[in-house]
This record gives structure tokens, sequence and C-alpha cells, in this order.
């Protein structure tokens, strides 16, 4: 029984330990992960939502303008000194007033400026939203370059540790010789020296790996950027497929993005809404017609002179009315012609945002494809001149144990391989973040 206990009790110290290490170990962040957090906690998206909202407002002032009116209204007025009494003649009176009134009006026609109006508003909501797409397309890119830069100072981390464990077997291997006096103290206090300079090396990796994760974690508006980090994406194999696979012409790709990137629907949106506001300035020379109607009463008193109590003045004065007013604009300063005038020159520099939103998004991709046409390029020599540097430090190395090639010749041609390979991983995450944006532009999601 006392065997069993125990036995329980080791297993369970064993389950808390290890859940223990699953707690401590720090969640890896995906792109799409990072993509959608960023959206979640941006300011500036919150912002854009801000200006949806007012569209919104501003659409349900336009619609709510069709409805009638309703106002409630009380005066009470006293005069004093010299009047007109009830049997026409003038007399020092005190008179006192009290009215009451409620009026409602109904708009029947306004030249078409309500549908107009609503019709505008209706777009500018649609344009307030497209905004609001392309400023999370905006934070995605964003996300999407530092991500890279994590990703690429991993690597640039690992090549470096991986340099410091080179020049420490061959520190451990000098020692060895050096005590069976095969070797100098020179030779191995040399390798000391370029281990030393090998973690000075790793150490400024990691710090510029600290400051990367850093910055993505401020982008994504992270309280401490402490335990944070990234999921490395096995782009080793895909290296090469990206590398085969066929870059669309800049046309190809920018015929796709014309027909769904935000912030070219943002501006045509604007554009069909400044026929509206011409159709509404245009509308100050049409009449508008609108009903009205309401009742009212009121309670009368001067001194000198009997009168009936409140509530019967009230009754006996209550009044009712209804009635139609139409306004004809005969001439208004030419206010109605400069409004129009006005309206139109917003429509023409409107075109002019929507031309120089297309043009802008050309040369966008036009950058993308050739970045990624030089980084194919890149990648392709960097893979050949890492190949070739690591064959050559392969037997370079080989030379070196036998004591056919000095240190000098050795840590040469080391360096030259960690060089090459670093340059094949800039190389190889280069070519995926291109590939990534020309996709991105195409409409389809950003992920590695």
């Amino acid at each position: 029984m006392l065997r069993l206990a125990c036995a329980f009790a080791c297993l369970l110290s064993v389950f808390v330990l290890q859940s223990s290490v699953c707690l401590a170990q720090p969640h890896a962040w995906t792109l799409p992960e990072c993509c959608d957090y960023a959206i979640a906690h941006s300011i500036s998206i919150r912002q854009q939502e801000n200006q949806c909202r007012q569209q919104e407002i501003n659409l349900s002032n336009a619609v709510n303008s069709r409805l009638p009116d309703l106002s409630g209204s009380m005066s009470q007025n006293f005069s004093f000194g010299r009047g007109l009494t009830a049997d026409n003649t003038y007399s020092n009176t005190n008179t006192s007033s009290t009215n009451f009134s409620l009026g409602t009006s109904v708009p029947l026609f306004t030249g078409f400026q309500i549908p107009n109006q609503i019709k505008m508003s209706k777009l500018n909501l649609e344009a307030a939203t497209a905004d609001l797409e392309k400023a999370k397309n905006d934070i995605r890119m964003q996300v999407a370059q530092a991500y890279v830069q994590i990703l690429y100072d991993m690597e640039i981390a690992d090549v470096a540790h991986r340099q410091i464990a080179i020049d420490s077997q061959q520190v451990v291997r000098l020692a060895a010789l050096v005590d069976n006096g095969k070797a100098s103290g020179a030779q191995l206090s040399q390798q000391k020296a370029t281990l030393a300079n090998s973690r000075l090396t790793a150490t400024q990796a990691d710090n510029n790996l600290s400051v990367a994760l850093l910055s993505l974690s401020q982008l994504l508006e992270l309280p401490s950027a402490s335990g944070f980090t990234v999921v490395r994406p096995a782009v080793g194999e895909s290296g090469g497929s990206l590398a085969a696979a066929a870059i669309p012409s800049p046309d190809a790709v920018y015929a796709e993005a014309l027909g769904i990137k935000p912030e070219i629907a943002a501006q045509q949106l604007r554009l069909r809404a400044t026929d509206n506001n011409i159709a509404i300035a245009r509308s100050g020379y049409m009449p508008t017609l609108s009903f009205s109607g309401g009742i009212g009463s009121n309670y009368y008193t001067t001194s000198k002179f009997p009168s009936d109590g409140f509530g019967t003045q009230l009754k006996n004065n209550f009044s009712q009315y209804i009635g139609l007013n139409l306004n004809v604009p005969i001439f208004n300063r030419f206010q109605t012609r400069n409004n129009i005038r006005s309206a139109k020159i917003e429509q023409q520099n409107q075109q002019l945002t929507l031309d120089n939103t297309k043009k802008t998004l050309y040369k966008e991709i036009q950058q993308v494809c050739l970045n990624a046409t030089a980084a194919r390029a890149k990648y392709e020599s960097s893979a050949a001149a890492a190949q070739s540097s690591n064959d050559a430090f392969v037997l370079m190395q080989a030379k070196y144990e036998n004591g056919k090639a000095n240190i000098t010749e050795f840590n040469e041609s080391k360096n030259a391989c960690l060089r090459a390979e670093s340059d094949l991983v800039q190389a190889r995450y280069e070519l995926l973040y291109q590939h990534s944006l020309i996709n991105f532009y195409r409409g389809r999601p950003l992920e590695f």
C-alpha cells in the first residue's frame, strides 16, 4: 500500500512538473494571428471605424429628413403703459398674455434634394467602409514586413550560434593537440580569439532579433515583448519551388487588383457620389413644397377690465390651422449657379484622385513584380554560392585537421561559408515575402 502511494505521488509530481513546463513555454504567433490581433487593437483602425459610424449617422439624418417634424411652444408676455383698449380708447393699462402652440411640417417636394442626399450618404458610407478595409490591409502589410524581419534575424542568429559550435570544436581539438605537443599555444590563442569574436557576433544577432520582436510586439500593441515569439515556417524546401514559379506580369496583377483593392473602390464610390452632389446643387433652381399644420390657444388679461377664467379662455381661443407652402426661387445672387460650378470642380478633383490612386497602385505592383524577379535571381545565385562555399569549407576543414592548411585559411573559408549561408537565408525569405505580396495584390490572404 505504501509503495502504491509513493508511485502515485511520483506520477502526480511528474504530471505537475510537465504541466508547469508547458505553461512556461511561450506561445508562438503565426502571421494570421499577428495580423488579426494588430487589426483588433490598432488605434488607427478604431478611428477609421468611428468614421464609418459617423457616415451611418449622416445616412440616418438624410433618410429621416423625409419625416414630419413636430414642435411645441409656449410664451408669456407682459405689457405696461398706454395702449388701445377693447372699447377702442387709449388708457394706461397692464396686460398679460399666455400662448400655447403645437405645429408640424412635412416636406412634399424639395427639388429631389432629399433622395439625392440619401444616395450620396449611402455611397459615402460604402466608401468609408472601403477605407476601413484599406487601413486593415496596410496593417497586414506592416505586420508581414516585421514578421519577415524576425524570421531573417532568427536564421542569422542560428548561423551565428552554429559558428560558435564550429569554433568551440576547434578550440577543443587544438587544446588536445597542444597537450600532445602537436600544436603551438599561439595557434590555440588565435582560435580562442576567433571563438570570442563568434560569440560577439552571436550576441549582436540575438540583440537584433530582440529588437525585431519588440518592433512587432509594439505594432501589435502588446503590453510587453516578454515571451513573444513567432512561428518559423518551413521554407527550406519551398525556396526552390518559389524560384521555379512564374512571376505574373504587372499588367496582369493590376487588372486583378483594380476590381478588388479597397482603395480603388473607395475612390470610385466617391466619384459616383459627386453626381448626386451636383444634383443637390441643381435642386436650388427648383421650387419646394411643404405641408404645415398646427393647433394653439391663448389666455389674455387686461387690468381694469374683466376677463374669463384661464380654462375658459383656452377652450374658447382654441384654434387649428393647415397650409401648403410653395417657395419658388427667382434670384438668389447666382448662389445656385456657383454651387453647381463648385460641385463640378469637386467631381473633377475626385476623378483626378481616382486616377492618381490607380497610378499609385500600378507603381506599387510594378515594384513588387520587379522585386520578386530580383529576389528570384538573388536566391538562385545565393543557393549556388552557398553550395560551393559549403563544399569548399568541408575540404578546407579536412585539410586543416590534417595539418595541410593553417588557421587563417580555415577561418576565411568558414566565414565565407557562413556569409553565403546568411545570404541564402535572406534571399529565401525575401523571395517568399515578394511572392506573398503579389498574391496579396491579387486578393489572396497574406500568409507564408
